[in-house]
């Protein structure tokens, strides 16, 4: 049997931990899973942790999905993209004997109370663990109010958080020391379905708590966006065109697997080609796991864990045992991304500019007094207001699409650095921008390709320019040379 058709199991030691001392009540009613970050289903070690939890000790399940308005950069967008999650959510667990609670909140402050009322009658609470925005206070906060034992779960990435409690300088370092460690940790799958077969006794909620707390109507307003206009968020960062939810995470990694990953390797750094695999908004979403991808890759390919290589000499190609796309793919996937959850969870300055290596904030320093070609504010790299018709068409891209292709992120930070009048206010620009507008933002992977464009995980790069010093250049005219863009100038060029 594949790890990836594995039974529900006790989840391993490294990816559960207490939040609280608060005991365990043995006569509550229920488990109750607070779902914040792993929003889906399926290959979730967290509901997978619950389901087991609440067998054991003979209670029911009760789901809380819930989205509260008071997120700094709460819109629009990323309700419409949760909410249709939430949706695709209550379908799938309408079909078993979990209690699933969508909650929306109407107002500020409107779901304080939620999460304790629930507890109260909870033997155990499981929740997820994310290390990074707000979540980590907020589970912190509740852990300290709750008298019943708070557990969260980490279900990340392929490597548990807790499997070291370093940083690493540099994803050649990461890798290396993820070939070494990895492949013990692979024997520990999630189940696809951890619900299949589970036996849990229904639940009926305290009607006050359904009276002051409703479901929302999710499946409603998951196909009538317009009906978001009556909650106190952002109203003029409009939904995305992709949809959110676990059923379209799966559509989208099928066409990716299907009709792109082939292309991958050669095609993914141009614009026109439609080679990269949507898939980093499912993964900040929770709506698709890195496991379930892993998965679904590995049974394309016939592949299991005996194929790894031996050793860990930290090369991009040929551990994994996949063909070169594939391993393409997982340098991205799982190199790359918990890169930044390694960083995330192991300090706690993920978005601060002092970050930086030393190297990059002296060279940075040296050169903020070099006069800048052109400067802009806020407003105008928000409204795509400039010069620069390959900066402003991947501005335009993030304001429709709530995305910016691959390698134009990577350009499209760059410029910023070199139009605003300080490194600082570079940074600042960009997270605000990203976070506010991008579906994957506020995310440590969506960090990492931030601070990356100021030196984080780079070295030195020659000759000394002004401005960059030696920060690595990049350059709109030189990208719009060698990459195949134009129809993606068409498309988003005003």
């Amino acid at each position: 049997m594949a790890l990836w058709e594995t039974d529900v199991h006790d989840i391993p030691t490294g990816r559960v931990r207490a939040v609280n001392q608060a005991p365990v009540n043995p006569v509550g009613e229920y488990v109750l899973y607070w779902m914040i970050a792993a929003r889906r289903p399926h290959f979730n070690f967290a509901l997978e942790h619950a389901v087991a939890q609440a067998q054991a000790l003979g209670k029911g399940l009760v789901v809380l999905e819930a989205l509260p308005c008071d997120d700094p950069w709460a819109s629009d967008r990323l309700h419409a993209f949760v909410v249709q999650g939430m949706a695709a959510n209550a379908a799938a667990l309408a079909r078993t004997g979990a209690f699933y609670l969508p909650y929306l909140e109407p107002a500020h402050g409107a779901g304080k109370g939620l999460l304790e009322a629930l507890a109260a009658r909870a033997c155990l609470v499981v929740t997820d663990r994310f290390p990074a925005f707000l979540l980590p206070h907020m589970v912190a906060t509740a852990g300290a109010r709750l008298a019943v034992r708070l557990e969260e779960v980490d279900g990340n990435g392929l490597l548990p958080l807790t499997a070291t409690e370093r940083s690493f300088p540099s994803a050649y370092a990461f890798r290396r020391f993820l070939q070494q460690v990895l492949p013990g940790h692979l024997e520990d799958f999630p189940a696809p379905d951890p619900l299949i077969g589970a036996i849990l006794p229904s639940i009926r909620l305290d009607p006050a708590i359904t009276s002051r707390w409703p479901a929302a109507p999710v499946a409603e307003l998951a196909t009538n966006l317009a009906r978001l206009a009556v909650f106190p968020i952002d109203h003029t960062v409009w939904p995305a065109p992709s949809p959110g939810g676990w059923l379209a995470a799966r559509q989208t990694l099928e066409e990716f697997l299907s009709r792109k990953l082939s292309r991958y390797p050669d095609e993914r750094n141009h614009p026109d080609a439609d080679a990269c695999s949507g898939l980093s908004p499912y993964l900040h979403f929770g709506h698709l796991g890195v496991h379930e991808i892993l998965a679904e890759l590995g049974r394309r390919e016939g592949w299991s864990p005996e194929r790894l290589a031996t050793g860990g000499a930290g090369k991009r190609t040929g551990w994994w045992g996949l063909s070169p796309a594939a391993e393409a793919f997982l340098d991205e996937l799982v190199t790359w991304r918990e890169l930044g959850f390694n960083f995330a969870a192991t300090r706690d300055d993920l978005e601060s500019y002092d970050s930086l290596p030393s190297w990059a904030r002296l060279t940075l320093t040296r050169h903020e007094p070099d006069p800048r070609p052109v400067w802009y504010g806020l407003e105008a790299f928000q409204a795509a207001a400039t010069h620069d018709p390959v900066w402003n068409s991947a501005q335009r891209q993030l304001l429709r699409e709530g995305r910016i292709h691959n390698y134009l992120r990577m350009v499209w930070g760059k410029k910023i650095l070199q139009w605003s009048r300080t490194p600082r206010e570079a940074l600042a620009v960009m997270l605000e921008l990203n976070n506010r507008f991008a579906l994957d933002g506020r995310d440590p992977n969506s960090a990492t390709g931030i601070l990356w464009c100021l030196g984080r995980y780079d070295r030195p790069w020659g000759p000394e320019r002004p401005i960059f010093g030696t920060i690595r250049y990049m350059s709109s005219d030189a990208t719009a040379r060698k990459l195949r863009m134009k129809e993606y100038l068409r498309r988003f060029g005003g």
